[in-house]
């Protein structure tokens, strides 16, 4: 039985992308091979590529001047690449969760980092706001979305200085002007296929600002751009599937209706949290992720957290446990996620509170 699926990472996938994935594993087109045997300088696989290439700066409607890069090593690797390549004098970082947290440790490696601003005195349960981006600074980062504490940025923000983003859990799912980003990065397996492969959207004249002379080759920005992310062979299989999730993307009516889907999904759910006497949410209001819904019991409750997982199990409900390191529950409700999944929560939900 196909479980309701509220994993944050893998996200659930539809279902014609998992079955198209799964025809090109047995056998890719009529070419006699896999998708995971087929060379990645055949004809057959530079098509994929050139195709999935295509579909993002379709979809998420990307300027001239951009390259669509994909890549191994997860969103973390970019914790690392982004400063080695970008971080001269001083960086800007905007902490809002464990993986913003672990971008900043990374970039420390390179050179000075300004944190901006934090959450962190919250147990990062809001965005801050009122604070200054240097002037002076090599680049600002941010985190769009935090997967666990569940809050979420959701305006493209003025940038004076290069605005790169961690979009990880929640790309794909509005409307983005890219045009105000220098760099957008975000590993796959959060909302647009399996793990395996890393999204990079990078404004070619950042290459300029490049002056480190010991980057190693594989972490040099320019030669994935001048190899068309075939340096080395990538993660054919996992890009495949990226592309079929454009394509299911595209024919669903592109971002605009994955922002309709993703607000519709948030609203059942945080509507059911809002008037439940047992559950609450625990993100501040008007910083609460679509993607990532985290609530908890109430403190009267919290010896029946694990009874309702059990009856959340029974009614094939999966990956609502909250992050180990804060507990309680947490909803993702990915694009590939239908609103009647949405409802057997918030049935289950209403259910265990009688």
């Amino acid at each position: 039985m196909r479980k309701h699926i509220f994993n944050a990472g893998p996200c659930v996938l539809a279902d014609v992308v998992r079955e198209n994935t799964a025809k090109a594993v047995l056998e890719l087109g009529n070419s006699g091979q896999s998708i995971m045997e087929v060379s990645h300088r055949s004809k057959d696989f530079e098509a994929i590529m050139k195709e999935t290439v295509d579909l993002f700066k379709e979809i998420m409607n990307i300027p001239e001047g951009y390259s669509v890069l994909f890549l191994g090593g997860g969103a973390s690797l970019q914790f690392a690449m982004v400063p080695f390549n970008f971080l001269t004098t001083k960086a800007a970082y905007l902490n809002t969760g464990t993986w913003a947290s672990g971008a900043i440790k990374e970039a420390k490696l390179f050179g000075q980092v300004d944190v901006v601003a934090s959450s962190e005195d919250k147990n990062f349960n809001y965005i801050p706001k009122n604070y200054t981006v240097p002037a002076d600074a090599d680049y600002f980062h941010i985190t769009t979305n935090n997967t666990i504490f569940g809050t979420e940025i959701l305006h493209d923000m003025d940038c004076k200085v290069p605005l790169i983003a961690d979009m990880s859990s929640d790309i794909l799912s509005r409307p983005v002007d890219v045009s105000k980003y220098a760099l957008i990065y975000g590993g796959a397996q959060k909302n647009m296929g399996p793990a395996g492969v890393t999204v990079v959207i990078l404004r070619n004249e950042m290459l300029e600002r490049v002056t480190r002379t010991n980057i190693p080759t594989m972490l040099k920005y320019r030669v994935h751009v001048e190899n068309d992310s075939m340096k080395n062979t990538p993660p054919c299989t996992a890009i495949f599937t990226v592309r079929e999730v454009l394509k299911w993307v595209k024919e669903m009516g592109g971002l605009k209706e994955m922002d309709r889907r993703a607000q519709v999904k948030a609203d059942l759910l945080y509507n059911a949290i809002d008037n439940s006497k047992m559950f609450v949410g625990t993100a501040a209001k008007e910083d609460r992720s679509r993607m990532n819904i985290c609530f908890v019991m109430k403190d009267e409750y919290k010896d029946k957290e694990a009874d309702f997982l059990e009856l959340a199990k029974t009614k094939g409900i999966v990956g609502i446990k909250g992050h180990r390191s804060v507990g309680g529950f947490r909803a993702s409700c990915y694009n590939a996620l239908e609103i009647e999944s949405v409802q057997l929560l918030v049935d289950t939900m209403k259910e265990f509170e009688k």
